[in-house]
Parts: C-alpha cells; structure tokens; sequence
C-alpha cells in the first residue's frame, strides 16, 4: 500500500489479523483507544474486529500482509 502525507484511509475492521511491514516513510495506525506511529522498518500486527484507521505522515509505502479470504467492514 501506498500513501501521501495525509492519505486517510477509510476506518474499518478485518475479519482476521493481519500484519503491516514499513518499507518506506511513516504512518500513524489509529485505534478507539490508542496510535501507534510507525517508520520505515517497523511491522506492526493488526487484531481481527478492531477499528483501525492508517494515515500517512509523510509519504510511506507499505506491505500488508493478510489471507485472501479477509473481510473487511467500513460501516464503522
């Protein structure tokens, strides 16, 4: 996944957990109850149900490795 500074992606939950490696800038992964700040090297773990949502600060490129089974839910 790629983003520009300010890229908010939609917040949503996924069916499963999935996992988001950092290969480039950074971006903030936002819960109801915490943000975590990620960089450039970073992988950070994604429970399943969880309301989340990724914004870039700056520009960043990521891979988000997930089964391609995942159901995702954006009516939250």
């Amino acid at each position: 996944m790629r983003g520009t500074d300010g890229t908010a992606f939609p917040r949503h939950t996924a069916s499963v957990e999935s996992v988001l490696v950092l290969l480039e800038g950074s971006c903030t992964i936002s819960f109801p109850d915490a943000a975590h700040e990620l960089r450039a090297g970073d992988t950070f773990v994604v429970p399943a149900d969880e309301v989340h949502q990724v914004v870039g600060t700056p520009d960043f490129t990521a891979v988000h490795v997930m089964p391609k089974d995942i159901r995702f839910d954006f009516r939250v």
